[in-house]
C-alpha cells in the first residue's frame, strides 16, 4: 500500500522539524565546548622535578650521593673494627694503617738541612722569644717563635703549637694566652705559621698587602685542589713543616725528645691529629675541635677543606679515628664543643668511643681522655685548663693547671720577617712551586708513554675509567618517566626524568621536529647553566631542531635542576677524592646513561648521536665520549685543554666563583668539581681526545688555566698529541679546532 500524501508530508514535516532540533542543539552545544576549551594562562615551565613525591628535593641529589658513596667506606670499615678485639689485632692493624696513610697523603720528601736562622730575640718576664726561620724543603721557609720559659735546669718538654685558620696566626689573644700558659707552667713552646697564614702567605699580592686568592681557606683549598691532581694532598705539606718544625725543637740542647707534645685549634686540630699519626716522636698530643673527616662530619656538616681530606682516604678504609688508634696507646687528649657550628660532637664521640677499644686492648685506657664543654667553635676556659692539666701530666710537672693572666704581646714582639711576610723577605718556593716540582715527572711519563700511540691510548681508556670513578651503566638504558609535554611551532617539547647511578634523576628535555619520517641525527645538548638555558623559543637548542636534529638537553648530576643547594660548593667534590668517585666520572656516567636512552628510540639514528658541552661539562662529555664509541661526534666548547695547565701555572681559575662583595679578604668560592684526584698519575686531558680518533672531535673557543684563550704556544703544547693521533688514524680532517664558534650546525658534518 502507497503512503498517502498526507502521510509523506508529516514524514517530510518531522524531518525538517528534527533537523532544526539537531542544528540547533549541535549550535548551542557548540557554543558550550567554545566556553570551555578557552584554556586557563599558563607559563612553559621546564622544569622536570616539579611536583615529585620520589624527587622533591633536586637540590640535595649531589650531596646525598656523595655521601651514599661514603657510607658505604664507612660501613666496610666498621666491619673490620669489629674483628678487632686483641693486642695482637690492634698492633696488627696499627702497621696496615700507617701504610695506607702514607699512600693517602703522598711519600713525603728527603730530609735536607733546616738551615736554621734567628731573626731577633726578645726578652720578656719569665721567658724569652726567639724568632726562627727554617727551610722544611730547600727554600721552603717556615716562620716561627720559640718561647722559652726562664730558670729550665736541664731539658724542658716541648710543645709544638699549630693553628687553625686563623688569618693572623698564633698573634691572636685566645692562642697567645694558651702559649703564655704552657710556657708558665715549664713547657717550652714552639709557634709556626701553617700554611697561608701570618706571615706564611702562599699567593701574597704586596699591592693590596694579602693574598690575590683570599683568606686562609680559601688559600688551602686553591692550592690543595692542584695537589690532588698530582695525587698528593695539602694534607702533606701542613704535615711536614710540623715535622721538620719537630726536628728543629729536638735539635735544640734545652729540649727533652722524650717529651714531645703538639697541640692546635680546628683546621690546628687536624694538623695536630696528623703529627701524632706520622711522627713517633709525638709522646703527647690534644687535638682541639679538629675538622678530619668521619662518619658524623659528613652526614651533619659534610667535608672541610682541603687540608682535611686525604686522598681515597675513605676508598682505602681510613678515617679520623685511625689517626688516634695508629699511635695508641700514647697519651691524647680530644677536646670538642656542644655547640660546634662547623663541626660534629657525635662524631666527635663515637671517635673517641671507637679509639677508646684501642687504648684498652693495648693496656693503657686512660692515655685518652676526651673533655667537651657548651660553646660554639672555640677553645673556653674548661677546655684551656684541662690541656695545661694533660700535658703537665704527662710531662711529669709540677704545680697548679688553672690558667694565669698574661700580658699579651703586640704584633711588633712577634714579627718573625722583616717585612712581615717569608714571601717578600725571603723569597723561595711555595706549595705551588714544590707541587710543580712533584709534578714534572708525572708529566714527562705521560709523554714518554704517548710515543706508543695503540698501547698508550688502550692504557689511559681503561686508567681513565678507573681514576676518574667511572661506572658504566649496568643496563641498556633505563625507562624514562614523562612529566609533561610542550608543542612548540615546528616540533615539541618532552620533559622526561632518566633514573640516575643512585636515587637521583636526571632530568631530560627532548626536542623532536615535526612530520620528519625515519630516524633521526641526534644531539646531546650539555650546559653548565642547565638544560634549560638555551632552552627557550628562538634559543640555541631551536636552532639546531629546525636544522632537523633531535635534541636531548640533560643536567646531568649537580647541573641545573639538581645544581647543589644543600652544601658548600666543594664539599661533595672533596667527598669525591676520599671516596675514589670524582663529579666528572659520575656526571660521565650520566651521559652514558642520556645515550642509552636515545639508542632505544625508533626515531634516533645509532649512527648519528653527538654531543656538546661548554665550559666544564666539557670535561665530562669528553670522558664519556672517550669511553663510549656511540657517541658519534663531540663539540668541546670553552673546554679547559689540560690538567697540566693547572699545576704548571701559579695561578689558575677554573672551579673559582667570584663573592659578590668579597673584597680581597673572599674574593672566591673554591671547588673542585671539574678535577679528579690523581689524574695526571695517568692520563689528562688531551689523551682523551686522542682516545676519540677517528671519531669526529671539535675543540671550540678552548681555554686555559686562567680560562682565556691560550696562546699558540700553549694550544701546540696540549694539543700536540691528539693531533698525532688523528693524522696517524689518516682522520686529520675529523679533529678541527677552532678559535671562536658562533654556530652548531656542523656538529653532524
Amino acid at each position: 500500500m502507497k503512503p498517502s500524501l498526507l502521510t509523506i508530508n508529516i514524514l517530510i514535516l518531522v524531518l525538517l522539524f528534527n533537523g532544526i532540533v539537531t542544528t540547533s542543539s549541535l549550535s548551542a552545544q557548540s557554543k558550550v565546548n567554545i566556553a570551555v576549551d578557552q584554556r586557563p594562562p599558563e607559563a612553559e615551565n621546564l622544569n622536570v622535578l616539579q611536583d615529585w613525591l620520589r624527587w622533591n628535593n633536586p637540590g640535595s641529589f649531589r650531596t646525598h650521593f656523595f655521601n651514599s658513596l661514603a657510607s658505604c667506606c664507612f660501613d666496610a670499615r666498621d666491619q673490620e673494627i669489629a674483628r678487632l678485639f686483641t693486642r695482637k689485632d690492634w698492633l696488627a692493624r696499627q702497621e696496615i694503617i700507617k701504610e695506607k696513610l702514607l699512600e693517602a697523603i703522598g711519600p713525603f720528601p728527603e730530609k735536607t738541612p733546616l738551615n736554621p736562622r734567628i731573626t731577633g730575640v726578645i726578652e720578656k718576664e719569665g721567658y724569652r722569644i726567639e724568632k726562627i726561620v727554617f727551610e722544611s724543603h730547600p727554600g721552603f721557609y717556615v716562620p716561627g717563635c720559640l718561647f722559652i720559659p726562664d730558670g729550665i735546669k736541664g731539658k724542658a718538654p716541648a710543645v709544638l703549637n699549630v693553628f687553625g685558620h686563623e688569618q693572623e696566626s698564633y698573634h691572636k689573644a685566645l692562642d697567645q694566652v694558651i702559649i703564655l700558659n704552657l710556657v708558665k707552667k715549664g713547657m717550652i713552646v714552639f709557634a709556626i705559621d701553617p700554611l697561608s697564614q701570618g706571615e706564611h702567605v702562599q699567593y701574597y699580592d704586596p699591592e693590596i698587602k694579602f693574598s690575590s686568592i683570599g683568606y686562609s681557606v680559601v688559600e688551602h683549598s686553591y692550592f690543595g685542589n692542584v695537589c690532588f691532581l698530582a695525587g698528593s694532598s695539602g694534607a702533606k705539606y701542613f704535615t711536614w713543616d710540623g715535622i721538620r718544625a719537630i726536628d728543629y725543637l729536638v735539635s735544640r740542647p734545652e729540649v727533652d725528645p722524650e717529651r714531645i707534645g703538639v697541640t692546635g685549634f680546628s683546621g690546628g686540630g687536624t694538623v695536630t691529629a696528623y703529627l701524632g699519626a706520622f711522627d713517633p716522636r709525638v709522646k703527647a698530643m690534644v687535638p682541639c675541635s679538629w675538622s678530619t673527616y668521619n662518619r658524623r662530619l659528613l652526614e651533619m656538616k659534610g667535608t672541610q677543606d682541603a687540608e682535611s681530606i686525604l686522598t681515597h682516604g675513605l676508598k682505602n678504609g681510613l678515617s679520623f679515628e685511625d689517626l688516634i688508634e695508629v699511635r695508641a696507646p700514647k697519651p691524647c687528649l680530644l677536646t670538642f664543643t656542644s655547640r660546634d657550628e662547623y663541626l660534629s660532637l657525635q662524631g666527635a664521640r663515637e671517635a673517641y668511643q671507637e679509639a677508646a677499644g684501642a687504648y684498652a686492648a693495648l693496656g693503657q685506657p686512660d692515655h685518652l681522655q676526651m673533655v667537651e664543654d657548651d660553646s660554639k667553635h672555640w677553645v673556653t676556659p674548661k677546655i684551656r685548663e684541662e690541656i695545661y692539666r694533660f700535658f703537665m701530666k704527662h710531662f711529669d710537672l709540677s704545680g697548679e693547671a688553672a690558667e694565669e693572666e698574661v700580658a699579651l704581646l703586640s704584633g711588633q714582639d712577634l714579627q718573625v720577617t722583616p717585612t712581615g711576610q717569608i714571601a717578600t723577605s725571603f723569597g723561595g718556593d711555595r706549595v705551588y712551586e714544590v707541587n710543580k716540582k712533584e709534578s714534572l715527572p708525572l708529566i714527562e711519563k705521560l709523554e714518554q708513554s704517548r710515543k706508543e700511540i695503540s698501547t698508550h691510548l688502550e692504557k689511559v681508556r681503561k686508567k681513565a675509567m678507573e681514576v676518574s670513578g667511572y661506572v658504566a651503566p649496568c643496563c641498556p638504558g633505563a625507562e624514562p618517566v614523562i612529566n609533561g609535554r610542550y608543542q612548540r611551532e615546528g616540533y615539541t617539547v618532552t620533559k622526561f626524568a632518566i633514573p640516575g647511578e643512585g636515587e637521583y634523576a636526571i632530568p631530560l628535555l627532548l626536542f623532536v621536529p615535526d612530520s620528519l619520517p625515519g630516524k633521526r641525527s641526534t644531539i646531546v645538548y650539555l650546559h653548565p647553566s642547565g638544560k634549560a638555558a638555551e632552552a627557550k623559543a628562538g634559543g640555541e637548542i631551536e636552532s639546531l631542531v629546525k636544522k632537523g636534529y633531535l635534541v636531548a638537553a640533560a643536567d646531568v648530576l649537580g647541573t641545573g635542576e639538581t645544581a647543589n643547594t644543600a652544601s658548600r660548593g666543594q664539599t661533595d667534590p672533596y667527598t669525591g677524592v676520599l671516596v675514589g668517585r670524582s663529579l666528572v666520572g659520575i656526571q660521565a656516567g650520566d651521559i652514558v646513561r642520556v645515550v642509552n636512552y636515545l639508542l632505544q628510540r625508533p626515531d634516533v639514528d645509532s649512527n648519528g648521536i653527538g654531543a656538546v658541552a661548554r665550559g666544564e661539562l666539557a670535561i665530562p662529555l669528553l670522558h664519556a665520549a672517550a669511553f663510549d664509541p656511540t657517541i658519534r661526534s663531540v663539540t668541546l666548547i670553552s673546554s679547559l685543554i689540560s690538567y697540566r695547565s693547572v699545576v704548571m701555572n701559579r695561578i689558575y681559575k677554573i672551579g673559582l666563583t667570584a663573592r659578590p662583595g668579597g673584597g680581597h679578604h673572599h674574593p672566591y668560592e673554591v671547588d673542585f668539581a671539574w678535577g679528579i684526584a690523581g689524574v695526571l698519575k695517568a692520563y689528562d686531558l688531551p689523551d682523551l681526545m686522542g682516545c676519540i680518533a677517528p671519531r669526529r672531535l671539535v675543540v671550540a673557543d678552548p681555554r686555559n688555566q686562567v680560562l682565556e684563550n691560550p696562546t699558540t704556544a700553549e694550544l701546540n703544547l696540549d694539543l700536540e698529541f691528539p693531533l698525532e693521533v688523528y693524522r696517524v688514524k689518516k682522520a686529520g680532517e675529523k679533529l678541527r679546532i677552532i678559535e671562536n664558534m658562533d654556530r652548531l650546525e656542523f656538529i653532524m658534518d
